[in-house]
């Protein structure tokens, strides 16, 4: 925990041991300590503020259907101090693990795993959820059965009791009125961020070979079947009308609501053959195409950028680009050297075909003057945030109006969901690193530049703006939707269908499947190379080099790079200055990979490859390949004669896939909460993330978002603290109980007296803004608004309200505004005790997270994903717990 966490002190010890540094993972891979996060910028969002999606439920309370089925929102998560430690870590002492074994990651492991799992778990979720990782070791992979989403008997879920008086009669805001278990969690579905740039040619255009079967027919399930629930829904009581089974109304006749929300799902992981023949993907495609983003709309008349200082009249073509460099005027691009050569270098050849219109003539960068132009852009921004929830959600629902016919496709006759519909808008290559291109324009993408893929006896779409296509395919044989070759870097870019797709799903099985095959063949490759690693011909000990750090490191295995791309290396394209060699036996590397992410590592390695390394070096110098006599494809090439289409990229999905089945088997106590087991969970995947060197730059939010989590966790403590002195006025005896006698630690009288003012200064926001939205409302209608007055003493009551609670500072006497029985403020005080406790693990997940990037698609964010749901499942399915 680092000091953003400083609130947290005396009782706020950790509530777990965290798994201590060992030097290997016991898979074979060497443990890296994620330097270097710092220094490079993060392709990933800033935002940090997400509402808390991690919960828990109180003893005293049901579990409930929605608690059952619940969803844990994709958080970022952050990780501090643990990123200096090696990958590794040594399991928690005195604590058994509840881990789950997931399907794909625990098929592939080598190593055995502790039978962990909770015993009290019903065999009918144990046959569906969890399984044998010996299981189908003499099975072949095409033939192994898939889990599935149906339905397991089980007891219906208990009532839900009356809602208590609430617990907090110190107006602590409403979201936190009840326990953080009650509140329902947003659904998940999994999604993952499609990468612009991949460092191997997708894989979802090359065909899935299984043997031929015939293709299974859709079926109908109901959304809780589909999200993996294993409880039935309680049926409800009181006189209603029973539904008759198809979903109508015995009354009316008309579709219950149960009935529209059903959807036909697609069960292609239940096919032996998902992809019909093995070379087709599909047999009937049909879509609208994609989606153009709106034409340039000319600034007014008044907002000109300046050259000189002197005001440009410029034609549209020309300040459609100058607005592109206005708009970053305040970033970090608009500082790099880089940057504004490339943008100026294109500025100019517009200009000379859009001259300014009074012949003003620009020729130094340093004459432009572009401030006008931000100043706008800016005041258009802080307009859009001040807009009513009612506008945003009216210029939301036109939005999604105009974007509703491209945002599904229907293939093979089902309905699927397409992922990057939108055409990228044009504006400023940004790149990532020190990419030699950042700051090139990207010009506007025309319906003449792309090629479209559809059915052959389906109509052609046609574009939301002027133009034509440039050509209609009816390739079966692809997955792609429309495709187009950006200017900048000439490389194709695709539109593909959502990654909760079935063509998706199969793309990303079949990746598994791979890795999973590969634990037939890991032990032989392991001896082979390291016995290569001696041998006499210096290529043989190159490639054999080069699989031990693949294995070992996983790293990827790079591919070559032209001039123009930015200087990122793998394995195989290493060169001399990426190695030093500190004797005994230890290597540090340092190098810029994939979309320059900086990789920094000192690990100890075996003698015979520390030697290598130093005969490799000795006959280069600075600037050549360490591996002068091995290529990537030479490498793959070898690697698919021991099985049929692998590659080095394999080992990554493999040696994930491991790691964080161990890291579950460590860190997962087996009678923790079930914010403990999520924590343990997001623990084990940033350890993937480090692995697999996925990083980012700190969010520029998660200070800010750390502040409010403090401020957020001293309001349970003063609703605390108010409820202990309640109940010490109401019987004195209470102050002898060992757990009411302590203060809550770091709520001083400084604490009291800021949180306090803190919280009026909001409740009164908050009574302004309800008094402008009712007269709004009442305008809408042509009614009279309510006078001033109103408001006035709504805040006068306010402002009496924390009079009182004023002078109860230093008192340790407090006075409800309703009176409770002891036995009611008892338990909402273990209510808060259980929500504190919680709170402070989803601080401690929040933080440690803040350098580690966990939405990487390819190599570890597959495992993760995969592994949500049935981890998740699997450890709120207990009502014992």
């Amino acid at each position: 925990m680092s000091s953003d966490a400083s609130m947290l002190s005396d009782d706020d010890r950790p509530l777990r041991a965290k798994p201590g540094p060992s030097h290997t993972n016991g898979n074979g891979h060497i443990g890296m300590n994620g330097n270097g996060g710092a220094d490079r910028s993060s392709s990933f969002s800033d935002d940090d503020e997400i509402p808390l999606s991690q919960t828990t439920r109180t003893k005293s309370e049901p579990m409930t259907p929605d608690v059952r089925n619940l969803k844990r929102k994709k958080v970022a998560a952050e990780s501090s101090s643990e990123d200096e430690l090696p990958l590794a870590s040594s399991p928690m002492k005195g604590a058994k693990s509840a881990a789950v074994p997931m399907p794909g990651a625990v098929l592939a492991t080598t190593v055995p795993t502790a039978n962990g799992t909770n015993g009290k778990r019903k065999a009918a979720v144990k046959s569906k959820a969890i399984v044998d990782s010996e299981s189908d070791d003499d099975v072949p992979i095409g033939k192994t059965k898939r889990p599935t989403n149906g339905k397991a008997k089980g007891k219906p879920a208990k009532k839900k009791a009356k809602k208590e008086e609430s617990d907090d009669d110190f107006g602590i805001e409403s979201e936190d009125e009840k326990p953080i278990a009650k509140k329902r969690v947003a659904s998940s579905k999994g999604k993952r961020k499609q990468a612009e740039e991949s460092d191997e040619d997708d894989e979802d255009d090359k065909p899935l070979k299984k043997p031929v079967a015939k293709k299974t027919p859709a079926k109908r399930v109901k959304k809780e079947e589909a999200s993996g629930s294993e409880t039935p829904q309680p049926k409800k009581r009181g006189g209603k009308v029973k539904k008759e089974e198809g979903g109508e109304d015995a009354k009316s006749g008309k579709k219950t609501k149960k009935e529209e929300e059903e959807e036909e799902i697609f069960r292609w992981w239940e096919q032996q053959d998902p992809n019909g023949d093995g070379s087709d993907k599909w047999q009937t495609l049909e879509h609208n195409g994609v989606y153009f983003p709106p034409p340039y709309e000319p600034l007014p008349s008044h907002v000109k950028m300046k050259y000189n200082g002197k005001s440009v009249d410029l034609p549209a073509a020309a300040e459609e680009v100058a607005g592109f460099y206005a708009a970053l005027l305040e970033s970090d691009h608009a500082k790099d050297q880089t940057f504004n050569k490339n943008f100026f270098t294109d500025f100019l050849t517009v200009l000379k075909k859009n001259p300014p219109r009074d012949g003003t003539k620009i020729t130094k960068f340093e004459l432009c003057d572009f401030r006008p132009m931000y100043e706008y852009f800016e005041e258009e921004k802080a307009k859009k945030k001040s807009m009513t929830a009612a506008e945003k959600k009216e210029a939301k629902a036109a939005r999604d109006a105009l974007e509703a016919p491209y945002t599904h496709c229907t293939l093979d006759g089902r309905k699927e969901k397409v992922g990057n519909f939108r055409v990228e808008p044009p504006g400023l290559f940004r790149g990532r690193g020190d990419h030699p291109k950042k700051g090139c324009l990207k010009f506007r993408v025309k319906p003449e530049d792309i090629t479209i893929n559809i059915g052959a006896k389906v109509p052609k779409p046609k574009p939301n703006v002027p133009g034509d296509w440039k050509a209609v395919t009816h390739d079966k044989t692809v997955t792609w939707l429309a495709n187009w070759i950006e200017n900048v870097n000439g490389n194709y870019k695709y539109v593909f269908l959502a990654a909760g797709s079935s063509l998706k799903g199969q793309s990303d099985m079949m990746k598994f499947e791979k890795a999973r095959e590969l634990k037939n063949h890991v032990d032989k490759i392991r001896a082979d190379y390291t016995k290569d690693l001696r041998a006499k011909p210096s290529q043989i000990r190159q490639r054999a080099t080069a699989m031990y750090f693949i294995d070992r490191l996983a790293l990827r295995a790079g591919n070559e790079k032209g001039e123009d791309e930015a200087d990122t290396v793998g394995c195989c394209s290493l060169r001399y200055e990426h190695v030093t060699l500190e004797p005994p036996n230890f290597l540090v590397f340092d190098f810029l990979g994939k979309d320059s992410i900086r990789y920094y590592n000192r690990v100890q390695v075996d003698a015979q490859v520390f030697k290598n390394i130093r005969v490799f070096k000795g006959d280069i110098k600075e600037g050549d390949d360490l591996f002068d006599r091995l290529e990537t494809s030479h490498l793959n090439k070898h690697l698919s004669s021991y099985m049929k289409g692998l590659t080095a990229k394999v080992f990554r999905t493999y040696n994930a896939s491991i790691t964080f089945q161990q890291q579950l088997d460590e860190g997962t106590p087996e009678k923790g909460t079930v914010q403990e087991k999520l924590n343990a969970y997001n623990h084990a995947n940033r350890m993937v993330a480090i692995l697999c060197n996925h990083q980012r730059a700190v969010p520029k939010t998660h200070e800010q978002s750390m502040v409010k989590m403090r401020e957020k966790l001293r309001g349970f403590k003063y609703e605390r603290m108010k409820l202990r002195h309640a109940l010490f006025g109401i019987d004195p005896k209470f102050k002898k109980k060992k757990q009411y006698a302590e203060d809550e630690s770091d709520l001083d009288d400084d604490a009291v007296i800021e949180h306090e003012e803190q919280w009026k200064a909001r409740e009164i926001e908050k009574a302004e803004k309800k008094f402008q939205k009712d007269n709004d409302k009442l305008a809408e209608e042509d009614k009279k608004p309510q006078p001033g007055s109103v408001l006035k003493d709504k805040i006068a009551e306010i402002e009496s309200e924390f009079k009182r609670l004023k002078k109860e500072r230093g008192t340790n006497k407090a006075e409800l505004k309703r009176d409770k029985p002891t036995e009611k403020i008892e338990d909402a005080i273990e209510k808060l005790d259980d929500k504190i406790k919680t709170f402070k693990l989803q601080m401690e997940d929040r933080d440690a997270g803040k350098e580690v990037a966990l939405g990487t698609r390819f190599d570890h964010g597959c495992v993760v994903q995969e592994a949500r749901r049935a981890y998740q499942q699997n450890i709120l399915e207990d009502p014992s717990e």
